[in-house]
C-alpha cells in the first residue's frame, strides 16, 4: 500500500464514514494484509526449534505496512483466533535483529502447558495464517549503536525462553557491524535445562567460534546461576552493562548479585505474581458480581478469581496489555511489579499484577 493511500485510508473523514466498524474492517475483507491503522501479519515460515515437553518454534512474520519496526529487545502482542475460543492475545519477545517499517521479523515461542496462544503457534501455525499485532513495545533495548567505539562491555545473562530478546540484541550487533574492534567485548551466558532444550544452539556455536570478540557460555542442568560463577567470567560484572532475562528464581539471584548497580537491565518472559509475604496474607477478597468471598491467598486478583472459578478477561498476564483492567471498589492492592500500594476507592486496576493487601472488594 502506498504512503498516499495509507494517509487517505487513515483519515478522520473516512473513519467517520465507515463507523462504527472502521476502515480496517472493510479492508480486511478484501485483503488481510491491507490496513489503515491496525497491524496484522501473515505467517511466512514456522521453524520447529525443539521438541519434548515444552517444544519451541520460531515464527517468521510479514507485517502490514502499518508496522513501524522494532528495536532489539522489544516485544509484541500477538492476537490469534484460536479455534473454539475468542481472539486471544499474548506478548512474545522478538527474536530477530532490529526491523524497519513493514519489514519481516520473527518471534520465538515456547509452548507452555497452560498457554493457549503459545501452544497454537508452536503446534498449529502454518504459512498463510493471519495474526493481529500491536506495535513493538518495551525498554529492554540497546542504548548505543552497535558500532560505536566505546569502552563499554556488554553482558547477557539469560535462562530458558529469556534468551529470545538477548538474541535480538546479539543478532543486531553482528548484523550492524560489531566485530570486536569497537573494543566492546560481549559475554553471553545462557542457562537451559539440557542440551536438547537449547535453542539457537548451532548459531551460538558459530558465533562462539568466529573471530568477533563475543564469548558464549552455555550452562545446563544443575549448573545454575551463581554470583561466584559470574564473577569468574566477568570480574567487574556490577560495572558492566548487563541485560538479564529468564525465569523468576534465576532473576531473583541475578538481582541479588547486582544489588543496587544501575548497570543491570531486566526483563521478564513469565511473571511471578506471587509477591513476598504471601504466606502471611491476611483478610478476605470479595468478588462483588459473583457474590462470593474467600480468604486472601496473597496471589494476584486474577489468580484468586480464577481459583474461584471466575473467567475474567485477560491478555498478557504481565501488566502490559491492560486487557484485565477491572474496578476495585474497596481495599488496598499492591502492584507486584513495583511494590507500590494503592487504597483509592473505585479504582481501575490491572488484576493480573495487583495483589490484595488485607480485605479487598473487586467488581468481578
Amino acid at each position: 500500500m502506498t504512503p498516499l493511500a495509507q494517509r487517505v485510508l487513515s483519515s478522520k473523514l473516512l473513519g467517520a464514514l465507515t463507523a462504527p466498524h472502521g476502515v480496517d474492517r472493510y479492508l480486511e475483507q478484501i485483503n488481510p494484509m491491507w490496513a489503515a491503522t491496525e497491524v496484522r501479519a501473515r505467517v511466512v515460515e514456522v521453524v520447529r526449534e525443539t521438541s519434548g515437553e515444552h517444544p519451541v518454534a520460531t515464527v517468521r512474520l510479514q507485517p502490514t505496512t502499518t508496522w513501524r519496526g522494532h528495536r532489539a529487545g522489544q516485544y509484541v502482542q500477538v492476537g490469534v483466533e484460536v479455534p473454539g475460543a475468542r481472539r486471544t492475545t499474548r506478548c512474545f519477545s522478538i527474536s530477530s535483529a532490529e526491523s524497519g517499517p513493514g519489514e519481516e521479523f520473527t518471534i520465538t515461542v515456547r509452548a507452555h502447558a497452560e498457554g493457549l496462544v503459545s501452544k497454537f503457534l508452536v503446534h498449529d501455525a502454518e504459512p498463510g495464517l493471519t495474526v493481529h499485532l500491536s506495535q513493538a513495545e518495551g525498554a529492554f533495548t540497546l542504548s548505543e549503536s552497535p558500532a560505536t567505539p566505546t569502552n563499554n562491555r556488554l553482558l547477557y545473562v539469560t535462562g530458558g525462553s529469556g534468551i529470545t530478546p538477548a538474541m535480538s540484541h546479539l543478532r543486531t550487533l553482528l548484523r550492524d557491524g560489531y566485530d570486536g574492534r569497537a573494543n566492546r567485548k560481549v559475554t553471553f551466558v545462557h542457562y537451559a535445562r539440557s542440551p536438547e532444550d537449547q535453542i539457537f544452539a548451532e548459531e551460538l556455536q558459530r558465533i562462539a567460534w568466529a573471530d568477533n570478540d563475543v564469548s558464549v557460555h552455555l550452562r545446563y542442568g544443575d549448573d545454575v546461576f551463581t554470583e561466584a560463577a559470574l564473577r569468574r567470567l566477568v570480574p567487574d560484572f556490577r560495572q558492566t552493562d548487563t541485560w538479564a532475562c529468564g525465569p523468576a528464581p534465576m532473576m531473583d539471584l541475578v538481582r541479588e548479585a547486582y544489588g543496587d548497580s544501575p548497570r543491570l537491565r531486566t526483563e521478564f518472559f513469565k511473571l511471578s505474581t506471587r509477591p513476598a509475604g504471601t504466606e502471611t496474607a491476611e483478610g478476605e477478597v470479595t468478588f462483588a458480581r459473583e457474590g462470593s468471598t474467600a480468604a486472601n491467598t496473597g496471589e494476584s486478583l486474577l489468580e484468586q478469581a480464577e481459583a474461584r472459578g471466575l473467567t475474567p478477561e485477560f491478555g498478557c498476564r504481565m501488566g502490559i496489555c491492560f486487557s484485565c483492567v477491572s474496578r476495585k471498589t474497596e481495599g488496598t492492592v499492591r502492584n507486584v511489579l513495583t511494590g507500590e500500594e494503592s487504597s483509592l476507592p473505585d479504582e481501575e486496576v490491572r488484576i493480573c499484577v495487583s495483589a490484595p493487601v488485607g480485605d479487598c472488594v473487586v467488581d468481578l
